[in-house]
């Protein structure tokens, strides 16, 4: 279940963008998985992808249109990553695009293609092109709530957020939304996200302001370590509003990036919240550091341990693997005299030592919160990051060590039950303080993953 986090209610249409959804049965039946954005004309694109030298099809493709031309339309569908398969994924991406050209009349370039779900396993063609008809015909300004429960792969809940501002006197409305909850880790961290403003924004402050939140939000969470495939966030700038960002006051064009960057730090916020298995939120901050590269790498490495996420389930307050993450980075010299280190308010070590007011029990207790904020402070600078993570459970474990395209009881595939028991019994092992559920019924390990 999701920490502190429920689904929008409401998402404020974007002038100049319209939308459909539709279900084609890509994985599931009787659930949309096929979302179509339009962009009005004059629209401005920037986009990020994966860092994942092992990028699937529609973000090669995606790359190659967006560097010819602005979009038209943004084709996305979930269940289907269309990832690792070679020049068999790139016609079946294609192939998607063409027909949406084909019947709308625009080129294919301006067609920019997205895929999310199980990697390895052919993209169904003909039932996506059989639904591009329905597509185009129902798309309307109000369907952003509907897109968002339609890319949802893993997720519990659907993402989205949107903003409304008066800046020098025009309203100027930004919203968005994502998909996310495994797989997740920056560069980018398995996400698809798309945001869109009707303010006027020229492609170099696009990719500007696109890079910058990004940057401070998607950049700075991880659930698992895994880079997908098939990453990618999309800001979209529609002109509708019919003022430009350029002639915007020095304090409006401030305020438009705050709430742009709050913006994505929701949604990639939202993401963690909604990581697979996720009991508890975690921030980690690192200050005072020498520089902001350095609090990023020490923050990550402390994110990334499986030994701190795990005690973090526990609800233990295992403060020694805290600092062994920390010092596991070998690019940093830390002096341990000067350390300080908090678990929530709780002061646990003051210039590294044990801190006078700290116990054990008042150590559990905080760590028991559903959300965490493990603060370290370096004592050598004055620069600082944070990285938003979560513990690491049984659920997870269940989750991705069984997910595949065929469901079977513990009868069905005993050697992948004793697997899953294995890997059940060392997350609470490392875990220490939670049991390992009896009589699980688990999907099959076969070779899927979901990106």
């Amino acid at each position: 279940m999701a920490i502190s986090l429920s689904s929008p209610t409401s998402l404020h249409p974007v002038n100049g963008v319209r939308i459909s959804t539709t279900a084609a049965g890509i994985r599931h039946d009787n659930r949309d998985d096929l979302v179509l954005m339009e962009l009005c004309d004059n629209a401005h694109t920037a986009a990020v992808f994966t860092k994942n030298q092992f990028c699937a099809s529609p973000v090669i493709i995606s790359k190659q249109h967006l560097n010819q031309t602005s979009p038209k339309f943004l084709l996305i569908n979930s269940g289907n990553a269309n990832a690792g398969l070679g020049e068999a994924g790139l016609k079946d991406a294609n192939a998607t695009c063409e027909a949406l050209s084909n019947l709308h009349g625009c080129s294919i370039e301006k067609i920019i293609p997205f895929s999310t779900g199980v990697i390895g396993s052919r993209l169904p063609v003909e039932k996506i092109i059989n639904k591009v008809p329905q597509l185009l015909d129902n798309l309307q300004e109000d369907a952003w709530l509907s897109a968002a429960k339609a890319i949802m792969t893993t997720d519990t809940v659907s993402k989205g957020k949107s903003i409304k501002l008066n800046l020098d006197g025009h309203e100027i409305s930004i919203t968005g939304i994502a998909k996310g909850a495994g797989m997740i880790c920056p560069n980018m961290a398995t996400m698809l996200g798309f945001v869109a403003s009707d303010l006027i924004i020229d492609t170099v402050n696009l990719n500007k302001l696109l890079n910058d939140a990004v940057y401070q939000s998607f950049h700075c969470i991880t659930v698992d370590g895994d880079t997908s495939t098939n990453d990618a966030c999309v800001l979209m700038a529609t002109g509708k509003a019919e003022i430009s960002f350029n002639v915007l006051s020095s304090s409006a064009k401030l305020e438009f990036k705050e709430n742009l960057n709050k913006l994505f730090l929701s949604l990639a916020q939202s993401i963690v919240r909604d990581g697979e298995g996720a009991t508890k939120f975690i921030t980690v901050t690192v200050e005072q550091a020498q520089s902001v590269a350095m609090a990023q790498a020490i923050a990550f490495s402390i994110a990334h341990s499986p030994l701190v996420k795990t005690a973090a389930y526990a609800s233990d307050p295992n403060w020694g693997r805290i600092l062994a993450a920390a010092g596991s980075v070998q690019d940093y010299d830390i002096e341990v005299s000067k350390i300080s280190l908090f678990l929530n308010s709780l002061q646990v070590l003051a210039e590294g030592e044990v801190s006078s007011d700290y116990s054990e029990e008042k150590g559990s207790l905080e760590m028991s919160m559903d959300e965490i904020e493990l603060r370290l402070n370096l004592g050598l600078g004055d620069c600082f990051a944070n990285v938003w993570t979560t513990d690491l459970s049984h659920d997870y474990v269940k989750s991705d060590g069984s997910r595949s395209t065929v469901k079977c009881g513990a009868s069905d595939s005993p050697s992948a039950n004793a697997l899953m028991s294995a890997q059940l019994a060392t997350a609470s092992r490392i875990g220490a303080l939670k049991s390992v559920p009896e009589n699980c019924d688990w999907e099959s390990p076969v070779a899927s993953l979901i990106a």
